[in-house]
Formats: structure tokens, sequence, C-alpha cells
């Protein structure tokens, strides 16, 4: 057994050193700042994706859904039933295609969008970040998942 306080390697195992254990903290430190920034538009983290990615395009199949937002539709799917519950989306079957289940935003859910343009600068203001800050941060993590 190597002594470990002569190897060269030991800061490499120290929890501050470790790439996994910063992402985890800044991806739930991230949730906890948008938190308080949804309640008042009555989304959760989770469904506040769902809908960016349907303000971008709708209606999308939900296979299309899980894809954008890099997840399983099995995950996706409850979040959609509790958006439909809310009267956000629908879901429908795709004429032609019984097997597709297209998700659509209703005149509510396209509606919230105007009220959630206000969400980014919310998110600048509690972290004290500029759009160029946050932005580039965005940018690298992308570059780092594969270029999402």
């Amino acid at each position: 057994m190597s002594d470990q306080r002569t190897d060269p390697r030991e800061h490499l195992l120290k929890l501050d050193n470790q790439l996994c254990f910063a992402l985890v903290t800044a991806a739930r430190n991230v949730v906890s700042i948008y938190r308080p920034i949804l309640e008042p538009l009555g989304l959760t983290h989770p469904q506040y994706l769902v809908m960016l990615a349907l303000w971008e395009r709708s209606p999308r199949s939900l296979r299309e859904l899980a894809d954008a937002l890099a997840l399983e539709p099995a995950t996706v799917s409850p979040l959609v039933k509790r958006l439909e519950a809310q009267g956000l989306v629908r879901r429908q079957r795709r004429d032609g295609d019984e097997r597709r289940l297209d998700i659509g935003l209703t005149d509510a859910g396209a509606a919230l969008r105007e009220r959630a343009l206000d969400v980014p600068g919310q998110v600048m203001a509690r972290t004290g970040m500029s759009e160029q800050t946050l932005s580039a941060l965005r940018d690298a993590l992308q570059d780092f998942a594969g270029g999402r």
C-alpha cells in the first residue's frame, strides 16, 4: 500500500476537485434559483423545459419532445400529463398514425409564453451574472455535453 500523503495524485481525489461534484451542485443550485421564479407561472423546472421546447415548435411528437429535452419518453410523459391537467398542453393521436402521440400548446399554454419572457432576466438578477456570462457558461456546458 502506498503512502497517500506522498502520492502526487492525492489532490485528484479531493471532493472539491471533482467535476462531477461541481456539476451536480451547480445543477441543484440552478433549479433552486428557478423555483421561486417559476412558481408564479405554476410550473416546475422540468415543466418549464417542456414548455420551452413547445414554445419553439408545437406540436411535437412525444419522441421528438423527449429527444429535444435529452430525456426518455417515459420521463416526459408524466410531465406532459400534468401540463395537460393544467390546461397548458393537449395530447392527441396523429391522424393516420395512431402510434404517434402529438403534444401541442393550448391557447393558455401559448399565452403563458408572454409571462415567461421575464424568466431569463430574473435569473440574471438572482445570479448577479450578465447575459454574456450566462451565455458563455451555457456554451461551455453544451460543448462538454456533446454540443447539444
